[in-house]
């Protein structure tokens, strides 16, 4: 059966939605307040249901009017998009993203992608969980961010991973610290050295003990953080030798750390794309995933033809 009600009803309910009162509603859509009644009583009777509950002061959303008010945005948000897609209409374009991300990719990659986002948005404002790949991964099964950048999430069937690197782990270690000579280093070695190791709740602690499970020699940690930041810090102050992903290291000209690839076993983790897959993403969120993904592509072929 077709419903009876067309775009202008949608927005009329839309507006009520946000200014809570018909008066102001019927004034921001330019007609007067009876037609604009007839217009959320048109669009009321054709779904069958109340979306509004009317008092003398205030209108207040239904339950049902609430998830549909939820819906009706991003069919809209999608519509603007559709219809303003040109980039000097797109860059006034306003809304938010949520992006949930491990801090060690924070700094290596998602930071350069959002300089980049807000060039060409500058309205978009973007809001970063950073924190534990567990808790990473919860935020976007739970839809508490619209996507997320992780090293967990391939093996969860409500997860779409979209894989965009494979990074090594390294010794990460200061510069006058024995081990900074080296090209490479072998597990076993580190434990001759005092090790600062990441709690058992990280999932790069997971990931190792998965790796090095029946290495007979492995480092025996003296000091335990929660965040791999907080390692790099204690390495930094000489209080021992780390091993962090690669991109969690500072850059190469830093003046006292240095990164030295760890071998025997080498222990890769894999950075990828994280979003649940019964959603759609809304038009922003949808704009900066494909952007980290266009950005790693780059990068990629940048480094390849060197």
């Amino acid at each position: 059966m077709a419903m009876n009600f067309d775009l202008n009803d949608l927005m009329a309910f839309k507006a009520v939605a946000e200014l809570g009162s018909f008066r102001k509603a019927a004034e921001s859509v330019h007609i007067s307040q009876p037609a604009f009644s007839r217009r959320i009583d048109k669009l009321e009777q054709a779904l069958g249901v109340r979306l509004l509950e009317r008092t003398t002061r205030r209108v207040n959303l239904t339950t049902v009017g609430r998830d549909f008010e939820r819906q009706l945005r991003q069919i809209l948000d999608a519509l603007d998009t559709t219809l303003l897609g040109i980039r000097g209409v797109a860059a006034t374009r306003m809304g938010e993203v949520t992006v949930a991300c491990v801090p060690s990719a924070v700094n290596y990659f998602l930071s350069r992608v959002i300089t980049l986002y807000h060039e060409r948005f500058p309205k978009i404002r973007v809001k970063i969980i950073d924190d534990s790949a567990n808790e990473v991964l919860i935020a976007v099964a739970r839809g508490e961010a619209d996507f997320g950048l992780n090293f967990m999430g391939a093996q969860e069937n409500d997860v779409e991973f979209e894989p965009l690197l494979e990074e090594q782990f390294v010794a990460a270690c200061r510069r006058d610290h024995p081990l900074a000579s080296k090209k490479q280093v072998r597990w076993a070695e580190l434990a001759e050295y005092d090790y600062i190791t990441v709690g058992k709740s990280s999932g790069n602690r997971l990931l190792l003990d998965q790796a090095l499970a029946g290495l007979p020699l492995q480092p025996h940690s003296l000091y335990e953080t929660q965040h791999g930041t907080t390692t790099i810090g204690l390495v930094e102050a000489g209080l021992g030798v780390a091993v962090v992903p690669a991109m969690a290291m500072p850059s190469k000209d830093h003046p006292l750390l240095v990164s030295v690839p760890l071998v025997d076993p080498v222990v890769k983790r894999k950075m990828g794309l994280i979003r649940r897959r019964s959603s759609l993403l809304s038009p922003a969120a949808q704009q900066l995933y494909d952007l980290c993904a266009e950005m790693q592509v780059k990068k990629s072929r940048s480094a390849t033809s060197r």
